[in-house]
């Protein structure tokens, strides 16, 4: 027997070291590909980064994972409590692995099995770590073991502090939400500084399942989790029982999308500076770099930018006649469901950007009216209710519609044009209204920016009708021509050049030969000639044949010269139509072009963007690079008040600027924008656009303080129609724009600059005007200048047919082909 005994001991001892000898092995091979934990302590997540307006208000994110990162003393005691209570109870007095807690939550879960309480789980916060940092998420006995190993290493290295900072940074919420801070925007709109105990306590309860805990999909099993976590917070001593059942009984009151209010119809500057970041700091850098970005935007002028061009483009397009409807669909069921279905799928844009509409379908339509039913409210605070509103359209509201696209009259009344199931957008006539209008998306396009002339800072921008109908940018991407808005860089070459405003040049027919072409500009609208006229009268009322005339005296290397230095066109081809805007540039050029002038002929650098920081808070980019040497003076011992050195290039004679400005004025005053433009406490200075039949009008004008600008036409180029000029339909966008915006900023007067004279002169022939002239108006000159004693007239020729020789011919007939005479 004892011989027996001592052979199964050696059999044990045997089979215990052989055991112990293949786990050693099994544990170095598992050891030996294992991550080096050490890399957490310099570990950077992903973090999104935040664009924010010139008031701090949240424009935007860009992210592959939402997340921001906040370091464990920013978190509060109770968001850590509440989750080391749903998590890991014994998380600080246990070395990674909680045995005595794997121990606890089997045998509670046999004990609950079958009641349809939740499972309690065995790993650690720490074991999630290695898991969620290193690991797959296999369910296999290798990742566990090595999940151990790891989870044994990182508490040995690292604080329980920073374990936990490392976790609640890490860990995915659903939502497109990593990490708590984001989780708090995402579920409550509120900083994670401002979570009550039930906030914290459903955030915690996500982790293990975001879907199955959805707030809407899945209501009372995220009710049940919830207050699970709210007992164990009880049941660990960090809340009371008495607390537990107040905070138990509160909803969950989930508002999900963040706290932060959207800019409306802010998607087109948005994308300007979305690919502005990439360009300069890398696309990973901008979705994972936690860049903060302040922009120049100012909601409140990006609305009056929005509201004006949208309005401009539904008036001139239903004046056109109704496209047709969107959609159609059953209405004998659950219309309101329809309806999502058609925004959900795509088949009906969602038009985020155009707040005042929503979808409709039609219930029912007679002689007189149309009865509809409107798209179920889908707001940030839940799904669609079940309530389904209804509304009027009245035959009054909709009579545009009696006409189809191409303007012809096909009904008399709504039931000639809708039908019950057709789908349609709507706007609501006033507030709480349950009259509504019947609105279409435009096939007109168009393109605003308005700027600070003082700094180039972009304040509003809008690419088109709807960001969600078309992501094209016509602000900075749609290459047009400008026509006559750009004739005041032609005619500011030539103050520069000597020439005053008023210097009286001939308005009357001219013929360009180039080579086997001839080209014989009209003035606008074939209206004849004006004979003698100064140049302030040419640019007020944008005469053609005076501008060629005076671009061909000065010579086009000098206006091409002048265009290239505003940063119109890049290179600009030498051939008199370009004189008249025959060349193609965009709405954020122009813009630029005319805030030099505004600003008093300084250089502008146009930007979006005024101040960039990295995850740390230190300033990687700053716009404004102005130096000032005095302004971290240590103390004040009497020093004078420290300056900033404006060191932009002077571009344009101030004084020249000042000419050309007041010139402007007389466009809004009495010439092709008169009557358009009403600001009763600062001047406005501007100039209309018209390209060939009318495809592209323009409208770019300044006050001493905002400068704004505004293109329209298709996108596939076509007239507009003939009466339809700069001044018809730009100007009036403009108006609607600027009037509102300027009760925005201080009323200021344009800058005289020193030495400038002022005279009194004849309107019609230039010279000095006599007392009780009733056609003199005060003039600025420049110092040494001043109106003619006598009619000088520049282009005063019996030669009419003159030769003109390019740089660049194949483009110089090409404009002489296409005419280039109807630009005005």
């Amino acid at each position: 027997m004892i011989s027996l005994i001592k052979h199964l001991l050696s059999l044990s001892c045997l089979l215990f070291f052989t055991v112990a000898i293949a786990g050693g092995i099994y544990l170095v091979a598992l050891n030996q590909d294992l991550p080096n934990h050490e890399v957490l302590s310099s570990y950077e997540p992903p973090v999104e980064s935040r664009v924010h307006a010139d008031d701090g208000s949240l424009l935007t994110e860009f992210a592959h994972e939402r997340r921001l990162f906040l370091p464990i003393q920013s978190i509060p005691d109770r968001v850590k409590e509440a989750f080391i209570s749903a998590e890991d109870k014994n998380f600080y007095s246990h070395a990674g692995i909680d045995v005595a807690g794997i121990g606890r939550a089997i045998l509670k879960d046999v004990e609950n099995f079958g009641s349809g309480r939740p499972l309690r789980g065995a790993s650690t916060i720490t074991q999630q770590v290695a898991k969620n940092f290193f690991l797959s998420k296999d369910q296999t006995f290798n990742r566990k073991v090595r999940e151990a190993i790891l989870t044994l290493r990182i508490e040995q290295t690292y604080s329980k502090d920073k374990i936990l900072e490392l976790y609640l940074n890490q860990i995915p919420f659903g939502m497109r939400a990593f990490g708590v801070a984001s989780a708090a925007l995402a579920y409550y709109g509120k900083p994670v500084t401002e979570l009550t105990v039930a906030e914290a306590a459903y955030l915690a309860a996500l982790p293990k399942a975001p879907y199955n805990y959805d707030p809407y999909r899945h209501t009372q099993a995220a009710l049940v989790r919830r207050n699970w976590v709210i007992d164990r917070m009880a049941e660990n001593g960090y809340i009371t029982n008495d607390e537990a059942e107040v905070e138990k009984a509160k909803p969950l009151d989930v508002k999900t999308g963040g706290g932060d209010h959207d800019i409306i119809a802010a998607d087109y500057f948005s994308d300007e500076v979305r690919r502005q970041l990439i360009d300069q700091f890398g696309e990973k850098e901008l979705y994972e770099g936690g860049l903060s970005v302040r922009t120049s935007i100012v909601p409140d002028l990006q609305n009056l930018a929005r509201k004006a061009l949208q309005k401009g483009l539904v008036e001139f397009d239903q004046r056109r006649g109704f496209h047709g409807i969107l959609a159609t669909v059953d209405v004998s069921g659950d219309w309101g469901s329809s309806l999502l279905k058609l925004v959900s799928t795509g088949k009906v844009p969602d038009l985020n950007d155009v707040p005042e509409w929503t979808l409709a379908v039609v219930l029912d339509v007679s002689p007189q009216s149309v009865e509809i039913g409107l798209r179920p409210e889908t707001d940030r605070t839940g799904p669609p209710s079940g309530d389904r509103q209804t509304g009027t359209i009245s035959a009054a509201d909709m009579k545009w519609a009696f006409h189809d696209a191409d303007n012809n009259k096909t009904a008399k009344s709504p039931n000639a044009v809708l039908k019950r199931g057709d789908v349609v957008y709507v706007e609501r006539v006033s507030t709480n209204s349950h009259n509504f209008l019947l609105r279409q998306a435009p096939r007109l396009q168009g393109g605003f920016v308005a700027m600070d002339p003082k700094t180039g800072r972009v304040l509003a921008l809008t690419g088109g009708f709807s960001h969600a109908l078309s992501k094209f940018n016509r602000a900075t991407q749609a290459m047009r021509q400008p026509g006559s808005s750009f004739k005041p860089f032609v005619y500011a070459a030539a103050l520069d050049s000597g020439y005053t405003p008023a210097s009286v040049i001939l308005d009357a027919p001219i013929s360009i030969a180039n080579g086997g072409e001839v080209w014989s500009p009209d003035n606008y609208g074939n209206e004849g000639s004006n004979g003698p006229s100064t140049l302030r009268f040419g640019i007020e009322h944008s005469r053609n044949q005076m501008t060629v005339r005076l671009a061909q005296d000065m010579g086009m290397d000098l206006v091409a010269q002048y265009a290239e230095r505003f940063g119109i066109y890049d290179k600009m081809p030498t051939y008199l139509p370009m004189a008249l805007g025959a060349g193609e540039t965009t709405v954020m050029r122009l813009v630029s072009a005319y805030a030099v002038i505004a600003d008093g002929g300084k250089q502008i650098k146009p930007t979006l963007i005024d101040r960039v920081q990295d995850r740390y808070g230190k300033t990687i980019f700053r716009h404004d690079d102005r130096v000032c040497n005095e302004c971290n003076a240590g103390k004040w011992e009497h020093q004078k008040e420290p300056t900033l050195v404006d060191n932009r290039e002077q571009v344009l004679d101030p004084m020249t600027a000042y000419q050309i400005t007041t010139m402007m004025e007389g466009v809004v005053q009495r010439g092709t924008a008169a009557g358009t433009i009403h600001i009763s406490d600062r001047p406005v200075a501007g100039k209309t656009g018209t390209s060939n039949d009318s495809k592209d009008v323009w409208f770019v004008g300044f006050t001493p303080n905002l400068v704004a600008g505004v293109y329209i036409g298709f996108d596939t180029p076509a007239s507009l129609g003939r009466t339809v000029t700069g001044g018809t339909l730009a100007a009036p966008i403009f108006a609607k724009f600027m009037e509102p915006a300027s009760k925005l900023m201080p009323a200021e007067q344009f800058h005289v600059p020193q030495g400038m004279t002022f005279v009194a002169v004849n309107r019609k022939t230039g010279m000095k005007a006599q007392p009780d002239d009733p056609d003199a108006i005060t003039e600025a000159f420049k110092p040494g200048t001043g109106p003619s004693d006598g009619l000088h007239i520049i282009g005063d020729s019996e030669e009419t047919m003159q030769e003109q020789h390019p740089d660049a011919s194949p483009q110089a007939e090409q404009a002489v082909k296409s005419g280039a005479s109807g630009l005005f």
